[in-house]
């Protein structure tokens, strides 16, 4: 058959992508790292707006199904993988018959589910694929940017305050889904939800004291929130999922309880980082 072109580009991409990490490392230059990971997120979550949450999924599937299947002799023995009606949940045809658990769930919940379902994921993914676009104009030019600054901030939050929304009661539905973990899985998510928005109230409210020191650390902190949940999340999965097909439920676990807090602790030490770099040096960190 011929190849899966939606996941085939991913992969370059992704090659691309650490191709530009490397160089953030070594030059110091992390921008292009950065807007590489704005625009890539852009090009998958764009997916379901174009093609139906059902569509995109099988195209996110079919990311996964390349390593869950490397050195898989006995699919009876892996409880966390699964086959699913006609090969529809991914895009690679007879390549792959043996899915994650996890994705056999996600794409039968809303190829399978009522319109709302559907609804509620594309309304949480395209609010947040905003917010995480304005977070980044918002991070590069900072106050200088005025009321406009302030403008696509008041934007950003309430924005986010939909995505979260979204999430929050898909979440709630997850409790009698085996392939994510259960109950376990809802509370995960709600954690998640909390830490993103969390962070983001408590920049909200420290500029409304006029505390611009602690506006521009909780934004880094909520900013880190956001690159966890999304993309810490994918690429953590893409690499443990092989490793505990055996034992159901658990790689999606680790990542959904793990990634946001990761990501937030990561922001702390980059920020950290930058604010010993420019120390005594006036609005240059900002």
């Amino acid at each position: 058959m011929a190849l899966p072109i939606g996941v085939m580009s991913v992969f370059a991409a992704l090659v691309v992508w650490a191709c530009l990490a490397v160089y953030a490392v070594m030059r110091g230059k992390f921008l292009p790292a950065l807007l590489f990971g704005v625009v890539l997120m852009l090009y998958l979550n764009l997916g379901y707006v174009i093609y139906g949450p059902a569509a995109a999924i099988a195209n996110f599937v079919g990311i996964y199904d390349v390593l869950i299947n490397l050195g898989l002799t006995d699919p009876a023995t892996a409880n966390a993988v699964l086959t699913c009606p006609d090969n529809s949940c991914s895009v690679w045809g007879d390549t792959y018959t043996n899915h994650p658990a996890w994705g056999v769930a996600f794409y039968d919940r809303f190829a399978n589910g009522p319109e709302m379902r559907s609804a509620l994921l594309l309304g949480h993914v395209i609010c947040n694929s905003i917010v995480f676009v304005l977070m980044h104009v918002q991070m590069f030019f900072p106050g200088g940017a005025g009321r406009n600054h302030a403008l696509i901030g008041r934007i950003s939050f309430a924005v986010l305050t939909l995505g979260v929304g979204c999430a929050v009661i898909l979440a709630a539905q997850h409790g009698s889904v085996g392939e994510y973990g259960g109950t376990m899985s809802s509370m995960g998510f709600f954690s998640m939800s909390v830490f993103v928005y969390a962070t983001a109230v408590m920049g909200v409210l420290a500029i409304r004291r006029k505390d611009t020191s602690g506006h521009r650390i909780w934004m880094w902190r909520f900013v880190g929130s956001m690159w966890g949940s999304f993309w810490l999340f994918r690429i953590m999965l893409f690499v443990i999922d092989p490793l505990f097909r055996d034992i159901e439920a658990l790689a999606i676990q680790i990542c959904i309880w793990g990634s946001a807090p990761a990501g937030i602790l990561i922001a702390e030490i980059v920020r950290r980082k930058v604010d010993a770099k420019y120390a005594g040096i006036p609005h240059a960190a900002e």
